[in-house]
């Protein structure tokens, strides 16, 4: 079974305090977002293989550690994965980025695909996908599985703000995935947002309603 990793950093949690609270605006809630998700990809990448090289500093040559092994992507489910996307590729300049457009019907609260485009040779890097929200747990079990389909095996989850609902549904259809979140909520409500959450994500992001 994947491991759940909950990043309670104190920086995170302060930061994640100013993102629920009703009266940040969007301009402000993007930054935090941003800022969140540069902190849990220190997290994220920190089982990433090394190997060692040599090297010549203005002193004398030495042996020094880099990264090695597969290459990395980053997936943000549409809309509000975005919204986690620069705060990764500040931090992995060379990652790919692949985008999975699903959207919650209104009425059965299950996700709808629209759009998938990702990275030619997605099969062959690790992927990490991202989402802000884990609350049913539905459009980020698609998106993984749709990734799977596509040839991925290596495949990580970070979002924000979950429960252990989402969790749940997420580990029994993907047991090999590993999850990383900051925070476990309450429960989700009649209807299916986290409480106590932070609202709609990508209606905050975006300044939307």
């Amino acid at each position: 079974m994947g491991q759940v990793h909950v990043i309670d950093h104190p920086l995170i949690q302060h930061k994640l305090t100013l993102m629920r609270q009703v009266e940040t605006g969007a301009k402000d809630f993007r930054e935090l977002l941003k800022e969140i998700a540069t902190l849990m990809c220190y997290e994220v990448t920190r089982d990433l293989p090394m190997e060692e090289i040599e090297i010549e500093t203005p002193i004398c040559k030495c042996k020094s550690r880099v990264i090695t092994g597969k290459k990395l992507g980053i997936v943000p489910i549409l809309r509000a994965g975005l919204g986690m996307v620069d705060g990764f590729v500040n931090m992995i300049p060379t990652c790919k980025v692949g985008h999975i457009g699903l959207y919650r019907d209104p009425v059965t609260h299950e996700p709808v695909e629209y759009y998938c485009k990702l990275p030619p040779d997605v099969g062959d890097r690790e992927i990490i996908v991202v989402d802000p929200m884990l609350a049913t747990g539905g459009s980020s079990t698609d998106a993984i599985t749709m990734l799977k389909e596509h040839g991925c095996k290596y495949i990580k989850l970070v979002c924000l703000v979950g429960v252990q609902e989402g969790i749940k549904r997420v580990q029994e259809a993907h047991p090999d995935v590993d999850i990383y979140i900051a925070a476990v909520d309450e429960y989700l409500n009649e209807n299916k947002y986290i409480v106590p959450g932070l609202g709609d994500a990508g209606d905050r992001i975006f300044g939307t309603k």
